[in-house]
């Protein structure tokens, strides 16, 4: 087993106990079914009938059928906003984990099924196919990566489906968008953001500041 996948195997491990439970959540029932939607600062407007569910620095944003709102739920489709709590000083063995952008974002639970059903595990991407910038509104930048990411039999590790897990991070902000569904109008929402606050001098750097397409 190489480094990496020793890392993140215990990373699984390590943080199955901080899952949260399902109660915790919000129900479909009484999620938000406003279009409008805030976080950490960052205001989005989101089209009718997405539903947001959240769970204190974890949050889903339900786009269809989603029985089960938690992050990378097989049954949930939408995309996921997580805040420093959710990605910073995660336990892992003797250390911690925090995630930078270098490495792909692994779902922080202890059952890691493919999004897609549960039949299936999780194999992340060791290589992004992309990275580069994008703007997530007026001020801030977030640096977007497209890693290829597979799902495999749990016996024997058969390929089943690919796809492509597209991630934005905002690390002066300290949000992280995730997104396995290639959610069509994720980016569109996310350049359209506002901000219920200017940036603040450390936002000038070549991430999360003004100036990007």
């Amino acid at each position: 087993m190489g480094k990496r996948s020793s890392i993140l195997a215990a990373l699984a491990a390590a943080t199955a106990l901080a899952a949260p439970a399902p109660s915790a959540w919000a129900s479909p029932a009484s999620a938000s079914n406003a279009t409008a939607f805030s976080f950490r600062g960052m205001n989005l407007k989101l089209p009718s009938g997405w539903k947001v569910h959240r769970d204190g620095d974890r949050i889903v944003v339900a786009t269809g059928k989603c029985a089960t709102p938690a992050p990378f739920a097989p049954d949930c489709r939408g995309f996921w906003i997580f805040g420093p709590k959710a990605f910073t000083k995660v336990p892992v063995g003797g250390g911690s984990f925090t995630y930078t952008g270098k490495q792909q974002f692994y779902p922080f639970s202890g059952l890691t099924t493919c999004p897609f059903s549960s039949k299936t595990a999780w194999s992340p991407g060791e290589k992004a196919a992309s990275t580069g910038l994008r703007a997530v509104g007026r001020g801030h930048r977030a640096t977007h990566t497209a890693w290829p990411t597979t799902c495999v039999t749990h016996n024997g590790g058969r390929h089943t489906a690919s796809f492509t897990q597209r991630e934005w991070f905002l690390p002066t902000s300290k949000i992280l968008v995730v997104d396995v569904w290639s959610t069509r109008q994720l980016p569109s929402v996310l350049k359209n953001a506002t901000w219920s606050r200017p940036p603040s001098p450390r936002d000038i750097g070549t991430r999360d500041r003004p100036g990007a397409r």
